[in-house]
């Protein structure tokens, strides 16, 4: 499988946990990707990153509730749950506030907001555990060759960190040393960190062999169209997300995106001139590939579709305080991310 089609599924899905407060609808988006990272996912250590953003976003989800409680809500409501000693602040610092009144409107529309945070946080784990990082550095255009390589090094440090503790504990714990409290903690990461760095130099020297960083002759011109085209595109790419994450852009947002995605494109083709670089057999974009893109972009597209038409299902109202019901045809569509698991076999590492 392509690791680019991988990267359309999960940001797909990301949009439409932006375009939806509904816990029930966010809930089934986690399940699809959960389900799809358990049938999919190889045994890599960059396979593991899926469990780590599940926990950062539920601490994410636990923050927000802590600061609803700490510093208060603009949410106006009539169901007290508890009233914390208010701290007076000075008159500077009109419309803070610590402690009052904790009502349960706010609390619910702070866990609607946080759910989605971590939905989308979730979502990116789900990229980071089914694309292949190294495969995926491959497939990026000559011109983002360089900027792709520390994208890749990035995400792939904390899985193989995370490796190199779990194995230095489970080698404590057979000598039946301590491997936790602070002692463990400390004997563990002298060789953690010792690991870390002869991993470094090795990969500075590989990257050294390759003829990382050279680049070809190009006219002064074509530096300048470059560079236009792909700042102007990213700035429309920007605008154009904007627009359709928000009610009032709708009109713009699609072809400002648009054209800013045409003028990147065109920006990094040019900018591919510069980079002397082959691939080796590259990753064919195959018809699971589209499959696994399109169930994705569906899923976006009619969860989009659903918050335009019916707003309020979508969004469930916390004033007054009302149970959020499961639209049908939305949660359909959320379903149609489930696709991969079923057209995409299991991975080996």
């Amino acid at each position: 499988m392509h690791p680019g089609a991988w990267w359309l599924w999960s940001l797909s899905l990301g949009v439409a946990a932006s375009r939806t407060g509904n816990p029930l609808l966010l809930a089934l988006l986690v399940a699809v990707t959960g389900y799809v990272v358990a049938v999919c996912r190889s045994r890599a250590p960059w396979a593991r990153s899926y469990s780590a953003f599940a926990k950062l976003g539920l601490a994410v989800l636990l923050v927000r509730l802590a600061f609803t409680v700490v510093l208060g809500s603009p949410i106006p409501g009539s169901h007290t749950l508890l009233t914390l000693p208010e701290v007076p602040l000075p008159h500077w610092a009109q419309g803070i506030r610590l402690g009052g009144k904790v009502t349960a409107e706010a609390l619910v529309f702070s866990l609607y907001d946080g759910l989605r945070i971590a939905t989308l946080l979730i979502c990116v784990g789900a990229a980071n555990a089914l694309a292949n990082p190294a495969r995926l550095l491959k497939s990026l255009p000559g011109a983002l060759y360089e900027l792709g390589v520390a994208v890749v090094v990035a995400l792939t440090f904390a899985p193989h960190l995370i490796a190199d503790v779990q194995r230095l504990r489970a080698a404590r714990r057979l000598r039946g040393r301590p491997d936790s409290g602070v002692r463990g903690l400390l004997q563990v990461g002298l060789p953690v960190l010792e690991g870390a760095l002869e991993r470094s130099v090795a990969l500075a020297a590989a990257m050294d062999a390759r003829g990382y960083g050279r680049s070809a002759d190009v006219p002064a011109r074509v530096r300048r169209t470059t560079a236009g085209l792909t700042l102007g595109g990213l700035l429309g790419v920007c605008a154009g997300t904007y627009g359709l994450l928000t009610a009032e852009g709708g009109g713009y947002g699609l072809p400002v995106l648009l054209a800013g995605v045409g003028a990147a494109l065109a920006g990094l083709r040019l900018g591919g001139r510069r980079s002397l670089r082959t691939r080796y057999r590259p990753d064919p974009w195959d018809a699971r590939a589209w499959l696994v893109s399109g169930s994705g972009a569906a899923v976006a597209a009619l969860l989009t579709l659903a918050s335009v038409r019916d707003p309020d299902a979508l969004h469930p109202g916390v004033v007054p305080l009302v149970a959020p019901t499961l639209p049908l045809w939305p949660a359909a569509a959320v379903l149609l991310g489930l696709l991969p698991a079923l057209i995409v076999p299991k991975e080996s590492p």
